[in-house]
């Protein structure tokens, strides 16, 4: 493996491979696997991603809006696309692209049946979103009828599959909410195939119900964090891989005198001579101003260096007083040793925050 001579993004895709293969096994062979991949697949690169996903087997994508189904479809992706979040306005983009909406209220349901029956479909596949305890999107329960009559008047569109998402399924103090929520969709799916007469896909399980609730695979399942190597548990976080590497240089080492202060409003004062080295990575790279101020960390030759003063729009600076090290060095921001999920936690966030958040601007490099 390369030494970093700029900030890139590593992508390991044999780890992504294990991932995929540790959540595969936990299913039974039957069972279809949705494969998440929006938000430039959790941060890294939906494209590559996601066709690397679809050679090894993945039966299905879904991504967040429409936009990013279409650049799948660019990209040669071929399997079904889910989008989770659809506006009417792209409704018409989406049929061009056969991608595939979540339906999750009244409106969204007649507008998207309008606009297909213009555009000619017959039983185009939708996805039928119910909200089980999540209270984000979703049918609720007494929506069924509605549902029921709203489909019988139409052949323009056929329900692909049912769906709702889990609110605390990595949380097992939670255990009894999110079997509640499993009772409530399994109570709602039987309805609803039960008047519209005929069964369709069900999924109700994220990553951490795939391996908390295996009684709630049904007939398809959806993973996201944890094909990019995070299991939301320390148990399975040793399970799973990272497949993304952080990685930056030194561009300048200084000293600063006692008294003198580091970067912007000069949040940083030192109280005796030390050495600070500047990186080219910043607030527009995805280190975000929460990581300054000895919140956040970066390693340097297999020491940890606190990230000090206020993180720039393009630099951070770092105290590297009791660090052997140079200008060039490389330095590692998270990667599969010291996690995203480790460095998020300084700063009291999540791992999916500080992926999601690493610029486009940042030089991808894919390690096959």
């Amino acid at each position: 493996m390369n030494k970093a001579q700029e900030t890139v993004l590593e992508i390991d895709l044999k780890a992504l491979r294990h991932n995929f293969e540790y959540l595969k096994s936990a299913l039974q062979k039957d069972t279809k696997f949705l494969a998440v991949v929006k938000a430039f697949a959790y941060g890294s690169d939906a494209n590559e991603i996601a066709n690397h996903l679809q050679d090894l087997g993945a039966d299905y994508f879904a991504v967040a809006y429409t936009n990013e189904g279409v650049a799948l479809r660019n990209a040669g992706i071929t399997k079904p696309i889910l989008v989770l979040h659809p506006q009417a306005i792209n409704f018409k983009t989406l049929i061009d692209n056969c991608l595939e909406p979540s339906i999750f209220n009244a409106k969204i349901l007649k507008e998207f049946i309008s606009i297909a029956y213009n555009e000619k479909q017959t039983e185009y596949p939708i996805h039928i979103k119910f909200n089980t305890g999540l209270n984000r999107l979703g049918f609720c329960h007494s929506d069924i009828n509605f549902i029921q009559n709203t489909l019988d008047e139409t052949k323009t569109v056929k329900v692909k599959s049912i769906f709702s998402h889990l609110a605390a399924s990595e949380d097992l103090n939670e255990k009894e909410f999110t079997l509640n929520q499993i009772e409530s969709f399994k109570t709602i799916t039987e309805k609803l195939t039960k008047v519209i007469g005929y069964k369709p896909l069900l999924h109700i399980c994220n990553t951490s119900g795939i391996l908390n609730f295996p009684e709630a695979h049904l007939n398809m399942v959806r993973s996201g964090i944890g094909l990019y190597g995070f299991g939301n548990s320390e148990k399975e976080n040793k399970n799973l891989k990272p497949i993304a590497s952080l990685k930056t240089v030194i561009s300048q080492i200084h000293t600063i005198e006692k008294g003198e202060s580091v970067g912007y409003n000069r949040a940083y004062k030192s109280d005796i001579v030390e050495k600070t080295a500047t990186l080219p990575i910043g607030h527009a790279d995805g280190i975000g101003r929460i990581y300054g101020n000895e919140k956040g960390f970066v390693f340097i030759n297999g020491q940890q260096a606190p990230i000090i003063g206020n993180v720039c729009m393009d630099m951070i600076m770092v105290n590297i007083t009791n660090i052997d090290c140079n200008e060039g060095d490389e330095v590692i921001i998270f990667d599969a040793n010291s996690t995203a999920e480790t460095l998020a936690e300084t700063a009291n966030t999540i791992s999916y925050e500080l992926i999601t958040s690493i610029s486009q601007r940042v030089k991808r490099v894919f390690l096959k």
